[in-house]
C-alpha cells in the first residue's frame, strides 16, 4: 500500500477484488494468495491488513465500527440522539457501498460459518451504542438502555435488509424518520407526576383551583 493512499479505501478495493473472486469460484476455492494476485498486492501486504479471507470479507464493518466509536466519542446534548444518529452514519455509509455489500450477502448467504460471523459482527454496533449510554447516562435504567439499543439497531437492520437484500427502494431519510420516531415514543409515559394531599370534604372546585395554579 502506499503511503498516501487511504487506509479505508485501501482495504475496501482489496475486499472487493475478494468479494468478486468469492462469487465467481466460490469462498473455499479461492486462497489468499489469489486475491492478493487480483488486487495486486503481496502476500505479505495482504497480511499486514487482513488475518484471513473470513476477515476480508467484514471489512466494511470493522471500519464502520472505528468510525461509529469515533462519532460516539466526541460531545452529544443528547446521547439518545446520538445513538440513532451514529446509526444513521453506518446506514448511510452502507447506502454508498451498496453493491458492495450486496455482494458480500450473496456470499455470506451460502456459508454457515460466516453468517454466525455476521450475526456476531452486527452485534457488537449494539454492543458499541449501549457501552456508550451506560457511560453517557450512568443512572438511566440498564433495561431501558438495552432495550432502547437493541430497538436502534433492529430498526437500522431492517431498513438496511430491504435495500440490500429486498432490493426495495430506500433511502437514508427512511431510516432517519424510522429512529426519529423510536426516539420520540421512547420514554412515553414518564412525565411528572403531581401527588397532591388535601383535607377531608375540601370542594372539587378548591381542588380543581389548587391544582390549576400549580400546574400553571
Amino acid at each position: 500500500m502506499r503511503d498516501s493512499e487511504d487506509p479505508d479505501a485501501f482495504r475496501l478495493a482489496v475486499a472487493k477484488e475478494a468479494l468478486d473472486l468469492f462469487a465467481a469460484k466460490g469462498y473455499d476455492a479461492t486462497s489468499v494468495d489469489d486475491i492478493a494476485e487480483a488486487s495486486g498486492i503481496s502476500r505479505r501486504t495482504f497480511f499486514r491488513q487482513f488475518r484471513g479471507k473470513d476477515d476480508v470479507i467484514f471489512a466494511d464493518h470493522e471500519i464502520l465500527l472505528a468510525h461509529a466509536a469515533e462519532f460516539l466519542g466526541r460531545e452529544h446534548p443528547d446521547p439518545w440522539i446520538a445513538v440513532c444518529d451514529a446509526a444513521q452514519l453506518v446506514f448511510d455509509r452502507f447506502s454508498g457501498w451498496k453493491e458492495y455489500a450486496r455482494l458480500r450477502y450473496q456470499v455470506v448467504h451460502l456459508n454457515p460459518a460466516l453468517r454466525d460471523r455476521e450475526i456476531v459482527t452486527v452485534f457488537r454496533y449494539e454492543r458499541l451504542f449501549v457501552d456508550y449510554l451506560r457511560a453517557a447516562v450512568p443512572d438511566h435504567s440498564p433495561l431501558e438502555t438495552i432495550q432502547f439499543c437493541a430497538s436502534v439497531t433492529a430498526t437500522h437492520n431492517y431498513v438496511l435488509r430491504r435495500m440490500i437484500r429486498d432490493g426495495v427502494g430506500t433511502a437514508p431519510e427512511d431510516l432517519q424518520a424510522a429512529l426519529t420516531q423510536l426516539r420520540a415514543g421512547f420514554g412515553r409515559g414518564k412525565e411528572d407526576v403531581v401527588v397532591a394531599v388535601f383535607p377531608r370534604g375540601s370542594s372539587r372546585q378548591t381542588i380543581a383551583d389548587a391544582l390549576a395554579e400549580h400546574l400553571e
